[in-house]
């Protein structure tokens, strides 16, 4: 009880210190539903277009709080493959979990060395420049026949996030001002030493913009495997068994979860940034 008014009194200081820009993103948000809307009884011919005939299409776009209703709906009831909204999500997180983890595994350590040392760069990017063009679902059919329903989604998402992450890395690692690394030298530093104290923290900031762009990525890349093939459910399946069976109230009701998770997962990175950046005084 007592962490949870912790955690309310936080979320208030942060609204009461942002209150413009929660004021702007609420409006935008007002915005959107009420285009949404009038879009719906456009079609359906309702208010504020009484008279109008009703358009053949018009249950492709159901009314915005009809899919609330759903949505909230889904985490209560199964669906036609027997799994509640609240199952898909967990599958779709720990799919983009692990590619996430091996995606910054692998993007971090070879956008440093690339970043800092010639004869990687002279290596990596030949191979970087001519994987990172190719769309990752363009990968898709070869990879569930190849890895299967489990590993194929999840490499998906690897290449995903993994070419953002390494070229901001890199970045970060090339633009590190020399004037730190000539002063480290100078008191005797060794190169693991300038690596892990100087040009390392130096490239947070872009890895965090890398995180954030790849994790956005990863989303798009999750939800077409998933739509293609994936064991154990996912939003992905959910919003293509939904709209096969023409039941689109449902499908928008997914692509709603997909839009919240992103913005969630998203977050979480830019305040797990903040917390960098206060952590190393950059802010």
């Amino acid at each position: 009880m007592i962490r949870m008014q912790k955690i309310m009194k936080i979320l208030r200081n942060v609204i009461l210190q942002n209150w413009k820009q929660v004021l702007l993103s609420g409006a935008s948000l007002v915005l959107l539903v009420t285009v949404w809307w009038l879009y719906s009884a456009l079609l359906h011919g309702d208010w504020p277009f009484e008279g109008r005939e009703r358009v053949d299409f018009a249950e492709y776009v159901p009314y915005p709080w009809v899919v609330v209703q759903v949505f909230i709906d889904s985490f209560q009831h199964q669906d036609a493959s027997g799994l509640y909204m609240g199952e898909h999500v967990v599958a779709s997180l720990k799919r983009i979990s692990t590619g996430f983890v091996l995606a910054l595994a692998v993007a971090v350590p070879a956008g440093l060395l690339m970043g800092r040392s010639k004869a990687a760069h002279a290596v990596g990017s030949p191979i970087v420049e001519l994987l990172r063009p190719i769309p990752p679902l363009a990968w898709v059919p070869i990879f569930l026949v190849v890895f299967k329903f489990f590993w194929g989604p999840i490499l998906i998402v690897f290449l995903g996030i993994v070419f953002p992450i390494l070229l901001n890395v890199r970045l970060g690692a090339r633009s590190v001002d020399p004037v730190l690394i000539d002063a480290a030298r100078t008191l005797g530093a060794r190169r693991s030493q300038i690596f892990l104290k100087v040009v390392f923290p130096y490239t947070i900031p872009y890895l965090m913009t890398g995180i954030k762009v790849g994790l956005g990525i990863g989303w798009m890349c999750i939800v077409a495997a998933e739509m293609l093939g994936a064991v154990g459910g996912g939003v992905g399946y959910y919003i293509f068994l939904t709209a096969g069976s023409s039941l689109y109230t449902k499908m928008y009701a997914g692509i709603v979860t997909i839009g919240l998770l992103s913005v969630l997962t998203t977050g979480v990175a830019g305040l797990f940034e903040r917390w960098i950046n206060k952590w190393m005084g950059t802010r």
